[in-house]
C-alpha cells in the first residue's frame, strides 16, 4: 500500500458515477494528483471539493501509478469570501482550468503551490489581478516557457521595455519596437517595475501571458485554452469599457 497525507489545493472536480468524484489538487511535493473520492458528489460532502478550497489530502492506493482514494479534512474556502465577486470568482476558475491542464500529473511543484496559496490569502486585496498575471507567466516558466523580460532582444537596453516578440517571447525598448509595434505584444509596466497595474495593463498582462500559453503549451498539445480563460478576459475588458 502507498499513502501519503499533506495540504492541497482543489483544481477540479468531475463525477464518477453516482455519487463519487475523481478530485485533481495541487500539492507541493506530489505536483498536480488525482485520487477518487467515495461519496464526494453527495450533498453533504460536495461543497469540501469547490475549486480554490484547501484540504488536509490523505491518499492511498494498492501501486503508485494506480488513482487511489482520497480522504480530506477542510482547511479553509478561500471563495466563501468572493461569492458576490464575480470578476474574482472567473480568475479563481481560470487559474485552476490552466493550472490542471497543463501541470503535468505528480511533478512537485513547490513554487506554483506556493504562489497559488499566497494568491488565495491576497484574492480579496486590491492586488490580486497583478498577482494573477505574474502566477500565469511563473506557469510557463515551470513548463519550460518563460519569457525574456530582463533586457531588449534588439539593442540589449534594460529600460523602457514595452514590448515582447510574440515569437521570442523577448521584450522589445520603446525605441526598437516603434517600427514594429503593429507585430509586437505590449508589455504592462508593472511587470518590469516601471508602471502601475491599472485594468488596461491587467489586461495587456492577461493578453500577453494567455498569447504564450496558447503558442507555447496548448497548441503543441492540441489543446484549447479553458474558456474559464477567456470568460475572465472579456470580464476585464467590459469593466473597463464600462467604466469609459
Amino acid at each position: 500500500m502507498v499513502e501519503w497525507r499533506m495540504p492541497g489545493i482543489v483544481l477540479s472536480a468531475r463525477r464518477y458515477g453516482e455519487g463519487d468524484l475523481v478530485v485533481s489538487a495541487l500539492t507541493e511535493e506530489m505536483g498536480r494528483h488525482a485520487g477518487l473520492v467515495h461519496g464526494g458528489g453527495s450533498k453533504r460532502n460536495r461543497a469540501n471539493y469547490e475549486i480554490g478550497n484547501r484540504l488536509d489530502l490523505s491518499w492511498a492506493a494498492r501501486l503508485n501509478e494506480h488513482l487511489g482514494n482520497y480522504r480530506a479534512d477542510m482547511i479553509d474556502s478561500p471563495a466563501a469570501g468572493i461569492m458576490h465577486d464575480p470578476d474574482r470568482l472567473a480568475a479563481l476558475a481560470s487559474l485552476c482550468a490552466l493550472v490542471d491542464i497543463s501541470m503535468p500529473e505528480r511533478d512537485p511543484a513547490p513554487g506554483l503551490y506556493a504562489a497559488m496559496t499566497v494568491w488565495l490569502d491576497q484574492i480579496q486585496s486590491d492586488h490580486w489581478a497583478a498577482m494573477l498575471v505574474r502566477i500565469e507567466l511563473g506557469l510557463l516558466e515551470i513548463l519550460g516557457f518563460g519569457l525574456d523580460l530582463s533586457s531588449c532582444a534588439v539593442t540589449g537596453d534594460t529600460t523602457e521595455l514595452t514590448h515582447v516578440s510574440p515569437k521570442s517571447g523577448r521584450a522589445v525598448s520603446a525605441s526598437a519596437a516603434e517600427p514594429y509595434l503593429d507585430r509586437l505584444l505590449p508589455l504592462p509596466g508593472f511587470l518590469v517595475g516601471s508602471g502601475a497595474a491599472d485594468e488596461a495593463a491587467i489586461i495587456d498582462g492577461l493578453q500577453l501571458a494567455g498569447h504564450f500559453l496558447e503558442r507555447r503549451v496548448f497548441n503543441v498539445h492540441n489543446w484549447t485554452l479553458p474558456p474559464q480563460r477567456a470568460l475572465l478576459v472579456q470580464r476585464m475588458q467590459r469593466r473597463m469599457q464600462d467604466r469609459g
